[in-house]
């Protein structure tokens, strides 16, 4: 008997370590880092492994805010937000194909956070997490006689801006930034240099930054009445 009772004690303590280990392991997962711009669409990816009886739940953490839920085979929004309300949707046709990824429309400031997708089949349980960050929008760049000009709006957070040229010259930039916010909580950014007369055949960049993403327009001049601009962007 005390043999036997030792084997339950042992195979209980095996059971508890190996759900331990199981939660370790879940949670040790990185999160999903989304970009989006603001006022416009965005996906938060999430998919999970191919079973029946799918149950798909969205939440902003960490108030576990009710983004988004699907189970019974159709969308169940009673609980939803307010906030989130004619805002989300799911991609329908791919759901039994394990892609549960949320789609949020008129992206804003305050969309930005943690979002928990919890997924759920006769197979298992699983959960993923994706941080959703709002950041530099498009870049006007344009170019009116001498005076070139480079213009941002409903950026977020506050941005920076910087001009350079490629080859690298010994052109001074003036400090004519300047940074407006709104009433949504956005910055519009802008500034202007006045280009010497001769300059030609440089690219000159404008390069507006958040503390974690940067995009960059740029405009050559190949001679007084000709003008070639072309935009490129990139993130960190």
């Amino acid at each position: 008997m005390g043999c036997s009772t030792l084997g339950k004690s042992f195979c209980s303590l095996s059971l508890r370590c190996m759900c331990l280990v199981l939660v370790f392991v879940c949670s040790d997962v990185s999160d999903t880092e989304v970009s989006c711009v603001f006022m416009e669409r965005c996906v938060l990816p999430c998919s999970f492994k191919i079973g029946n009886e799918i149950v798909i739940h969205w939440f902003k953490t960490p108030r576990d805010l009710h983004v988004h839920s699907f189970y019974y085979s159709r969308d169940q929004l009673g609980n939803q937000d307010q906030y989130y309300r004619n805002r989300t949707s799911l991609f329908k046709d791919q759901i039994s194909s394990g892609n549960a990824s949320l789609q949020l429309t008129s992206v804003e400031v305050q969309d930005e956070g943690r979002y928990k997708c919890h997924t759920s089949t006769i197979t298992g349980n699983q959960e993923s997490f994706v941080n959703l960050k709002v950041d530099v929008n498009k870049i006007k760049m344009n170019q009116v006689e001498n005076r070139i000009s480079c213009r941002s709006e409903g950026i977020y957070p506050e941005p920076q801006l910087t001009w350079s040229t490629s080859p690298p010259s010994n052109i001074t930039f003036t400090n004519t930034t300047t940074v407006e916010r709104t009433e949504q909580l956005l910055y519009n950014i802008s500034s202007s240099q006045m280009l010497s007369a001769g300059v030609y055949h440089l690219l000159f960049i404008c390069t507006i930054s958040t503390r974690r993403n940067r995009r960059r327009a740029t405009l050559q001049r190949l001679c007084e009445y000709f003008n070639q601009t072309r935009r490129t962007a990139d993130g960190t």
